[in-house]
């Protein structure tokens, strides 16, 4: 399949407070308990971006609010969902319940916050049947579809940071289904850039430790040795690179930046399924990587990408060359690391100056917590 492209500008404030690791909180204040639109704290606070993918979610996990409605889209990104009279409104994802309270606007009105770091709206009820700090199962009703204007029906929004963002973009709205992509939201100053990533491929098993099938199956926790990895099933991205400037610091560098010479030759970090391989704003041409289990990694500002979407490539495999598109100055790679939609610093990986694998164990959880420890 095609690699679908939306941009989305929302205004938003800046965020400073608490952690995006866990947005999702039993206890809300009081402006968040009484205001619809209203920023998540830390959502951008360890990184200016994170990813949702949705092709990892089981159908369990997924609600379309009222199954049997039919939904059009109104003014100011809001999706109003015809019923009949009784019907039970769903839980979109799971979260907990921020706002349950009667609004001028929505009337009864409920605001669920989701551990992904989106928010569902769900206005005109004929009645909440949650309270604030519940914690709500996709799936699980949480009010009856309400009346006006003689039908019955639900005033359903989707948030980010507190703005309404097009509900097309996560649910197909005649069939109700919910689109199997990685959608990636980017704070931009006072915006944010909401896009889509990819669609879904799967992945095939592999021997390696890191593309078992499933490794959170029987467990929320999972050990990755590093120095258990063959040399086969590895690779640094780009052989004989110096670092040029590293992950974090006063900038929030998304990523690390590795530079050699023009068009030298990008590796695949791992085995895994290309998802992206386009141009893409600031970063020029640029690849992401799936790995199994909810890791991903990213290249670009290549001066030619060598890959596909669809592409089953192996660790080592010449992806791409170095350039300088995009924002970059300099010709150079600028590689990223993703778990479960969350950047993470690619030195948990990878050492620099050896350009070998760290010799630690990381411990990655089912939620997207990553965790390292040296070996001894």
């Amino acid at each position: 399949m095609n690699i679908s492209k939306l941009l989305l500008l929302l205004a938003l404030p800046v965020v400073l407070t608490t952690t995006a690791s866990a947005p999702v909180k039993h206890q809300f204040t009081a402006a968040e308990q009484q205001q619809i639109s209203i920023a998540t704290p830390g959502l951008f606070t360890q990184s200016d971006a994170f990813n949702v993918d949705f092709s990892l979610l089981k159908a369990s996990e997924y609600s379309f609010p009222l199954p049997v409605g039919k939904a059009v889209m109104r003014k100011n990104n809001y999706m109003e969902i015809t019923t009949t009279e009784g019907d039970a409104v769903k839980s979109m994802f799971d979260g907990t319940v921020r706002l349950a309270r009667k609004q001028s606007e929505l009337g009864n009105v409920i605001v669920i916050r989701h551990r992904n770091g989106l928010e569902t709206v769900y206005g005109n009820n004929a009645q909440n049947l949650v309270n604030v700090g519940d914690r709500v199962r996709a799936g699980q009703t949480v009010a009856i579809a309400g009346s006006k204007e003689g039908k019955i029906f639900c005033n359903f929004a989707i948030m980010v940071n507190g703005c309404r963002i097009n509900p097309s973009t996560i649910i197909d709205i005649k069939s109700h289904r919910l689109r199997r992509q990685t959608v990636l939201c980017e704070k931009n100053g006072e915006f944010v850039n909401v896009s889509i990533l990819g669609d879904r491929v799967d992945i095939e098993e592999s021997e390696s430790e890191m593309l078992q099938d499933d490794v959170f199956a029987k467990s929320s926790t999972f050990k990755w040795n590093l120095e258990k990895m063959e040399n086969q099933r590895w690779a640094y991205p780009l052989p004989g690179a110096k670092v040029i400037s590293p992950y974090g610091g006063k900038r929030r560098h998304a990523g690390v930046d590795l530079k050699t010479k023009p068009n030298d030759e990008i590796m695949a970090a791992f085995d895994g399924v290309v998802t992206r391989s386009s141009r893409y704003s600031a970063y020029g041409n640029c690849i992401i990587i799936r790995h199994a289990n909810g890791l991903e990694t990213l290249y670009s500002h290549q001066s030619k990408n060598l890959v596909k979407v669809g592409d089953k490539v192996k660790a080592g495999q010449v992806i791409g060359l170095t350039g300088r598109t995009g924002r970059a100055t300099t010709e150079h790679l600028h590689f990223e690391t993703h778990f479960k939609g969350r950047r993470f610093n690619p030195n948990l990986i990878f050492d620099h100056t050896s350009r070998k694998l760290q010799q630690s164990t990381l411990t990655l959880t089912k939620n997207g917590g990553i965790t390292s420890k040296k070996n001894k």
